[in-house]
C-alpha cells in the first residue's frame, strides 16, 4: 500500500464530530420523539389527494405497538426481520420498530422477482417478512415452504385478503393490537429494549446491487449509520425545518442515508407520495430543501426537459436556448472559480427570472439547497445542465458497504469530473493497483455468511472497493470505473466506457447504452432508444410503426442514433471513439437480468447474453440475425425474430 501523499485524501479541515459509541438508532429515535411529540409533524403522506400529516407522537406511538408486537410474536434478540412495499410511513415505522425490538432490518426492492426475494429472505434468515398488501403476501406465500426460518408474514393493506386464511398470515393492525395488549402488561419493556443497545451492534443487513454475482448481504452497525450521516451534515446542514421528499426504495443506501442516517439526527420533515408514478409531481407540491438520487433520477429530469423544449413553441426555444447558453457560461466561471463579471452576473438574473426558476419550480427544486447524486457514474452534461439552472447538484462517491457515502463536493469546490474531497472522519487511499481504498466509521462490519468476501473487501481496517481512481492535485477523488470494467484501448491507454455511455444518454433520444471494446481495434456500441421521446418524433414525421422492435430498426431511426453518437464522439481521441453501432430491439431491464435494481449495468451478464451481437459488430457483417424470446414482469413470454442493422461510422 503506497504512502505517497498524493495518493492519499483527508478531510484535514473538518475535524470530526464523533458519535458516541454507545449511541443507537432507537435511542436517538425515543429522544426525538419525546423532544418534539404531537406539536411537530414527523412525515406526511398524500392519500386520496390530501397530504396527511404524522406527529412525532404518532410516529413513537406505533413504532412502540409495532415493535412490542413483535416481541409478542417471538422476535428475539439479532432475528432478522424482511421489508419489502413501496415507500410509506409504515415501511418506516416497520424497520424502527424492528430495530427498537433489538431485531436486525433487510429490506427488498418492491420490483424484486420472485427468485430474489426467496434468495434475500432465505440467505438472510428472516422470521418475519413485512409487506405492504396482496401483491407481497402472494411473493411470500410462494416462497414460504423455501424458507424454514420465516415464521410470519405480515401486511398492511387488506385489500384482496379477505379470503386468505394461511396460518402464517397477520394483520400489521393485529401486531399493533398485540403490542398494545403487551404494553400494558410491561409498561417499561419497550424503553429497556431500547436501552440495551449498543452502537455497534448491527442495525442494517443490507443486500448489495449484485452486478457480477448473486447478491451479498452486508452487515451495517447503528454506529456505522449514524457517523455517516453525522459527517454529512457537518458538510452541509440541514435544519429540522426542512422537508425531504422519500420517494427511492428502502432497500437503497442513498435512501436509508437521507432517511434515517441523516434525517433521524437533524429531525426534518419525511414526505411520501401517494403513488411511484405521482412522485415527480409530489416532489413539485413539496419543494424539498434536499434531494437525493441516483443519476437515473437527475437524467429523466433532464430528458423530460429537453424533451418539452423541443415540444414548445419557437418563441419559447429561442428563450430556452438563451438561457441554457448564460446558465452553462456562468456555471463554467463558477467551477473554475474566476471571478464573475458584471455583465455575466446581469445575464444570468434575466435567465433566472425568464426561464430558470420556472424550470426548477417545474422539477421540484425550487427551495433546493443541495442536491446529491450517486451509485453511479453521472456525465458531466448531465451536471452542467442542472448547475446551469443553478441548482446545487453535488456528486458523492460510496457503496453499502461504507453506509451510504465516503466522499462528497464542497460548495463552491465543485468539479464535475471529480466526486469531491472524503466527508470528516474519512481516509481515502489509492492502492499501487489504482483500486480506491476507504478507512473511516462507516466501514461496515462485514458479509453475512461470507467470510471469504469479507476477508477480501476488508483488510487491515481498510475497505477495498473494487473500484479505479485516482486523487488529483486539489485532493479530490476521481473515480474512473470498476477495475474490471476499466478499458484497454488500441492505443494502449485505459478507458472508462461508462465515462462515452454517460455522455450519449444525455441526449432525449437515448435511455441506455452499453460500450465495448476491451483490447479491440475500435469501440462499438449497442444503443437503446427511449420509446416514447423517438416515438413522438417518429409521429411527427409520419412514420408508422406498431412496437419498439420495428421503431427501433427504422433507417430513419439509426440515422438520428448515428447523429447522437456523433456528438458524443466529438473531441474524444481517435482510439476512444464509437465506430460501430446497432439498435437493440428492447430497452435492457432488471426483470431480465441486465441491470441491477438501481439501474447499473450488468456488464458481465450481458456480454454472455448478447454475445452473437458483439461478435458481429467485429465482424464484416452489416446486420445480425435475432431469435430469442423476451420475458415480461408478469411471467408471459413473447417471441422476437427480427435482423438488428449494424452501422459504420465513417468520418
Amino acid at each position: 500500500m503506497p504512502h505517497d501523499d498524493r495518493a492519499l485524501a483527508v478531510s484535514a479541515e473538518e475535524p470530526s464530530a464523533e458519535i458516541p459509541l454507545e449511541l443507537t438508532i432507537p435511542k436517538l429515535f425515543l429522544e426525538k420523539a419525546r423532544r418534539y411529540g404531537a406539536g411537530r409533524v414527523a412525515m406526511r403522506e398524500k392519500e386520496f389527494g390530501i397530504w396527511r400529516p404524522i406527529s412525532w407522537q404518532e410516529y413513537l406511538d406505533r413504532v412502540r405497538a409495532m415493535a412490542l408486537g413483535l416481541i409478542r410474536l417471538g422476535l428475539e434478540e439479532g432475528d432478522k426481520v424482511a421489508m419489502i412495499g413501496d415507500n410509506r410511513p409504515e415501511g418506516l415505522m416497520a424497520e424502527m420498530a424492528a430495530l427498537c425490538a433489538r431485531g436486525v432490518a433487510v429490506w427488498l426492492f418492491q420490483d424484486c422477482l420472485m427468485d430474489e426475494v426467496r434468495y434475500i429472505v432465505d440467505h438472510s434468515d428472516a422470521k418475519f417478512l413485512v409487506g405492504e398488501g396482496q401483491e407481497e403476501v402472494d411473493k411470500a406465500l410462494s416462497i414460504l415452504k423455501d424458507c424454514p426460518k420465516l415464521k410470519k408474514i405480515i401486511y398492511d393493506d387488506p385489500k384482496g385478503l379477505r379470503h386468505y386464511k394461511q396460518e402464517a398470515l397477520i394483520s400489521l393492525a393485529e401486531v399493533e393490537r398485540l403490542g398494545r395488549e403487551l404494553d400494558r402488561e410491561q409498561p417499561r419493556l419497550f424503553e429497556e429494549l431500547i436501552a440495551k443497545g449498543h452502537g455497534e451492534e448491527i442495525a442494517l443487513l443490507f443486500y448489495t446491487s449484485g452486478t457480477t454475482a448473486l447478491p451479498k448481504g452486508a452487515l451495517l452497525s447503528h454506529h456505522n449509520m449514524l457517523s455517516m450521516g453525522r459527517h454529512l451534515m457537518q458538510i452541509d446542514p440541514c435544519e429540522e425545518t426542512d422537508d425531504y421528499v422519500s420517494y427511492l426504495p428502502f432497500a437503497w443506501i442513498g435512501e436509508q442515508m437521507m432517511s434515517i442516517s441523516c434525517g433521524l439526527q437533524v429531525g426534518y420533515t419525511l414526505n411520501f407520495p401517494e403513488e411511484p408514478e405521482t412522485a415527480q409531481e409530489n416532489i413539485r407540491e413539496i419543494g424539498p430543501h434536499v434531494m437525493f438520487a441516483p443519476p437515473r433520477m437527475y437524467e429523466q429530469m433532464t430528458r423530460t426537459v429537453q424533451v418539452k423544449h423541443l415540444d414548445s413553441t419557437w418563441l419559447k426555444r429561442q428563450a430556452f436556448r438563451f438561457a441554457t447558453w448564460v446558465g452553462y457560461r456562468y456555471a463554467d466561471l463558477k467551477f473554475s472559480k474566476k471571478p464573475i463579471p458584471l455583465h455575466w452576473k446581469l445575464l444570468n438574473a434575466v435567465a433566472y427570472l425568464t426561464v430558470q426558476k420556472k424550470l426548477k419550480d417545474h422539477l421540484g427544486m425550487s427551495r433546493v439547497r443541495n442536491a446529491y447524486t450517486g451509485g453511479a457514474a453521472m456525465g458531466p452534461d448531465h451536471f452542467r445542465f442542472f448547475h446551469s439552472l443553478g441548482v446545487n447538484l453535488k456528486q458523492i462517491y460510496g457503496q453499502t458497504e461504507v453506509a451510504g457515502i465516503s466522499v462528497v463536493h464542497r460548495t463552491g469546490d465543485i468539479k464535475f469530473d471529480t466526486v469531491g474531497r472524503p466527508i470528516p472522519g474519512t481516509e481515502v487511499r489509492i492502492a499501487e493497483d489504482g483500486e480506491i481504498l476507504t478507512r473511516s466509521p462507516s466501514v461496515f462490519k462485514g458479509y453475512y455468511k461470507n467470510p471469504e468476501a469479507t476477508a477480501k473487501t476488508l483488510k487491515d481496517g481498510w475497505l477495498h472497493s473494487g473500484d479505479k481512481g485516482f486523487i488529483d492535485d486539489d485532493g479530490h477523488l476521481v473515480v474512473f470505473d470498476r477495475t474490471k470494467d476499466v478499458f484497454t484501448l488500441k492505443d494502449g491507454r485505459p478507458f472508462a466506457p461508462q465515462y462515452l455511455e454517460t455522455r450519449l444518454k444525455f441526449s432525449p433520444y437515448i435511455k441506455d447504452a452499453w460500450v465495448v471494446g476491451d483490447r479491440r481495434d475500435y469501440l462499438a456500441a449497442v444503443m437503446c432508444i427511449d420509446y416514447s421521446v423517438v416515438g413522438k418524433w417518429a409521429d411527427e414525421r409520419k412514420l408508422n410503426y406498431t412496437s419498439y422492435q420495428e421503431l427501433s430498426q427504422m433507417p430513419e431511426v439509426y440515422d438520428l442514433v448515428e447523429k447522437q453518437i456523433r456528438q458524443a464522439n466529438r473531441d474524444l481521441p481517435e482510439a476512444a471513439k464509437i465506430r460501430k453501432f446497432t439498435n437493440l430491439y428492447k430497452e435492457f431491464d432488471p426483470d431480465d437480468e441486465e441491470l441491477t435494481r438501481t439501474r447499473k449495468l450488468r456488464r458481465a451478464f450481458v456480454e454472455k447474453r448478447y454475445k452473437m451481437i458483439v461478435d458481429a459488430l467485429y465482424s464484416d457483417a452489416d446486420k445480425v440475425h435475432i431469435d430469442t424470446a423476451i420475458k415480461y414482469e408478469d411471467g408471459r413470454q413473447a417471441h422476437i425474430v427480427t435482423d438488428l442493422k449494424i452501422v459504420t461510422i465513417r468520418d
